[in-house]
């Protein structure tokens, strides 16, 4: 194996107090929304592209009024987690430093544009990671993406860490296995290897 290719919400992070607080945010900015976000909102939406949390969260508006509410929350969102990011899980930092000294790193996220920049810039962790991407960049599924990073990367043997179904979907699509973080946001019963916590991974590599 040369390279571990990482989700990012419920994975690395959890920045649901900070986004649940932005998003609340955009929503009392715009007159047709209603109501606030909340930590479970997010997180039961945690792992899906933006246009479907748009549609769980924003059911009661047309679908363009859901977008436009939606990248209002994204707008704001990254402003937030510039100046206050997330709670990164347990260990995440030595972890990565212990890794990257054997394997390439990458991040592949259901995020929009700017997010994973927003990690990097609050927490300091873009000197582990080679290369990101996310829909926001490419328009491309999660699986997609993570073949993006492979090929773009000349990538002979990777591995997917994630927390949801739609994380062990987008590896099998890539034909890669799959770590499941159980810490994370997702229910899973179906994986190749499991963590129960961040620094497991030292075992498994």
């Amino acid at each position: 194996m040369d390279s571990i290719i990482f989700d990012l919400d419920g994975t690395l992070w959890d920045p649901s107090k900070t986004v649940a607080r932005a998003w609340s945010e955009a929503l009392s900015n715009l007159e047709y929304a209603k109501g606030e976000i909340t930590e479970d909102d997010l997180k039961r939406t945690m792992g899906l592209q933006i246009q479907q949390i748009a549609e769980i969260l924003f059911d009661y508006l047309e679908k363009d009024k859901q977008m436009e509410v939606i990248n209002e929350c994204c707008r704001i969102e990254r402003r937030y987690l510039r100046q206050d990011g997330g709670e990164l899980f347990r260990d995440l930092e030595k972890v990565l430093d212990h890794l990257s000294k054997t394997y390439k790193l990458y991040i592949v996220s259901n995020c929009q544009d700017g997010y994973i920049e927003s990690f990097y810039h609050y927490h300091k962790l873009e000197k582990h990671f080679l290369d990101y991407e996310n829909p926001g960049r490419t328009g491309l599924s999660k699986g997609e993406n993570i073949k993006l990073i492979i090929e773009r990367n000349q990538l002979k043997s990777s591995i997917y860490v994630g927390d949801t179904q739609g994380d062990k979907d987008a590896a099998d699509f890539a034909g890669i296995p799959f770590v499941y973080a159980a810490y994370g946001f997702g229910e899973l019963s179906e994986y190749d290897y499991k963590i129960d916590q961040v620094s497991d991974l030292l075992e498994i590599f």
